[in-house]
């Protein structure tokens, strides 16, 4: 079973972290994949979202405050990339962070 709200927060990221310049952005955006086996991304056995990990990915632009949508984020490491601005206060949301 897919998850629309987290694979369109997901998109949301890709695209404001500039994806398609990415090193490694295996099934990403990927019409009949779902987001859990995409690059960096782990789910639970509900396919929620619990791990990001894309750390000297060639990462850039900035983070979507979409992330914030993430509700089940355990882990995030974005390190070794050359993302811009400021983290977005969404990411207070994530509780379980």
């Amino acid at each position: 079973k897919k998850c629309p709200r987290e694979r369109s927060a997901l998109k949301d990221f890709y695209e404001s972290a500039k994806g398609n310049e990415w090193t490694n952005d295996t099934w990403w955006l990927h019409s009949y994949e779902s987001h859990c086996n995409w690059h960096g991304v782990n789910c639970s056995l509900n396919n929620e979202t619990n791990n990001l990990t894309l750390s000297n990915n060639g990462l850039s632009g900035i983070i979507s405050k979409d992330l914030g949508a993430l509700s089940s984020l355990k882990y995030l490491d974005l390190s070794d990339n050359d993302i811009k601005g400021s983290v977005p206060t969404e990411i207070g949301n994530l509780i379980e962070l």
